[in-house]
């Protein structure tokens, strides 16, 4: 992977063990020459993954909204800032310049973020590896949530196998690295679920 698109909250709770967890994912980034994609902001977990990369020498892209920059959250550190026109486009540039994809802890608009690109993964729109960070069990409840869907019968198991899960980013990224995306596409044809 030469790029990893990080999703991340526009807010930080002050979490000692996220920013940590922040600090050895870019460290890790800018040692492997992995450039960081990112929703382009200076604020909350999108700002300290931004300047964690900038401080250990790597490559920051960021891709924002003139509306946000309107409001004066855009980072002006970055190697490269793309001013788009909205949120649609955000995603798909995010999407384009990237080889993975990892989310870390925020809202609302992390989830969606996530969801968005894990259904194109599903679709086959995209074949890059998709990853959680796990900060200190953020994810767990939604993890289970993914796992009910399988036991329902409303997600495949080898799409859930799709997101890669670790607590560790060192480990998390080298998961990707050496992941094959394989989604299975066969419920467009039998509606089989099993």
């Amino acid at each position: 992977m030469k790029s990893i698109c990080v999703f991340c909250g526009a807010n930080f709770n002050g979490d000692p063990i996220l920013k940590q967890a922040v600090e050895q994912l870019a460290q890790v980034m800018a040692m492997r020459n992995i450039s960081l994609v990112f929703g382009g902001g200076k604020v909350g977990v999108m700002g300290l993954m931004a300047d964690a990369m900038i401080a250990n020498g790597g490559k920051t892209i960021g891709v924002i909204p003139q509306f946000l920059m309107d409001k004066e959250v855009g980072h002006t550190g970055l190697t490269e800032l793309h001013i788009v026109e909205n949120m649609h486009q955000r995603k798909q540039m995010m999407n384009d310049l990237c080889d993975g994809i990892i989310m870390l802890p925020g809202g609302f608009g992390t989830l969606e973020e996530f969801f968005e690109v894990l259904t194109w993964l599903q679709l086959g729109l995209h074949h890059h590896p998709v990853g959680i960070l796990n900060v200190n069990g953020f994810y767990d409840f939604l993890l289970k949530q993914m796992d009910v869907m399988v036991e329902q019968r409303f997600l495949k198991p080898t799409n859930r196998e799709l997101v890669i899960t670790s607590a560790d980013p060192i480990e998390l990224v080298t998961l990707m690295s050496n992941f094959t995306v394989k989604p299975d596409e066969v419920w467009f044809r039998d509606r089989n679920l099993t």
